[in-house]
């Protein structure tokens, strides 16, 4: 398999380091030069990458393309090219579905969606990919745990779930800096809620029968201190607007939010 990436951009340069790096499949990697101190520094750090002088080039030297380009440029950047029936194409663009895509990138016609996350470098990532048993399937499985679909709806769902991260940061940074407001060092602040949320997503894992309900009430004793901050937040609204933020995020991953690039017509 020769793999090319249009995009050249974050999300790409942690797959091929996760596929590139010592252990890994090491697969010949074409990149677009879109992007080109990163895809100069990658080839030169892997003997498998190489930087093409333009998209259509990666095309040409490749079987398997990823998209990896940002939804509001993907109709543009692809409407330039000339995909072939041979070519599979696995998409990572957000909101276009694979009958979308198809229209797109014709005539070829072997595609599939996944969503790697950044710790795909590390091959330690949840990748959610659908068709299940796809070409998505096998590129990513050196690269975690890969959860096959066989609904876009559900990728859609997973992609929405995935928001989340910024917020998750934003979350920790929050009460380190409270923390560190009492006069600990902040990076010693930064360490200790990095390692707590850390011990609680292990936990999560390791008691995959109990829900995450059942855990958030195990953790909540009755006039304790983790009672009072949930009781303070569900009290508030807290999680309401997370839902309201999550349903927001879905239409446009579903491609269904009104005046957005990624909207498709009604069939």
């Amino acid at each position: 398999m020769t793999l090319g990436f249009l995009g050249t951009g974050a999300i790409t340069e942690a797959i091929v380091h996760g596929l590139s790096s010592p252990g890994g499949p090491a697969h010949p990697i074409r990149l677009s030069p879109r992007n080109a101190t990163l895809a100069a520094a990658l080839a030169a750090r892997y003997e498998n990458v190489s930087v093409c002088p333009a998209n259509q080039a990666v095309l040409d030297a490749s079987d398997t393309v990823v998209l990896a380009v940002r939804p509001q440029v993907t109709p543009e950047v692809l409407a330039e090219l000339h995909f072939a029936p041979e070519h599979t194409v696995i998409s990572l663009v957000a909101g276009f579905s694979v009958d979308h895509l198809a229209r797109l990138v014709k005539p070829a016609t072997r595609i599939s969606r996944a969503i790697p996350l950044p710790s795909v470098a590390q091959r330690r990532s949840p990748i959610a990919v659908y068709p299940s048993r796809s070409a998505a399937a096998g590129l990513f499985a050196p690269l975690g745990q890969v959860f096959g679909l066989d609904t876009e709806a559900h990728l859609n769902a997973f992609s929405t779930a995935t928001s989340t991260m910024a917020a998750y940061f934003a979350f920790m940074g929050q009460i380190s800096s409270w923390v560190a407001a009492r006069g600990i060092p902040e990076q010693q602040a930064r360490q200790y809620i990095a390692q707590l949320f850390a011990g609680l997503a292990g936990t999560g894992l390791e008691t995959t029968g109990r829900t995450p309900a059942d855990l958030a009430a195990a953790h909540s004793t009755p006039g304790g201190l983790n009672e009072q901050v949930l009781r303070h937040l569900t009290t508030h609204g807290v999680f309401e607007i997370l839902t309201e933020a999550l349903d927001a995020v879905h239409r446009r991953a579903s491609g269904l939010e009104s005046g957005s690039p990624t909207a498709e017509k009604s069939a």
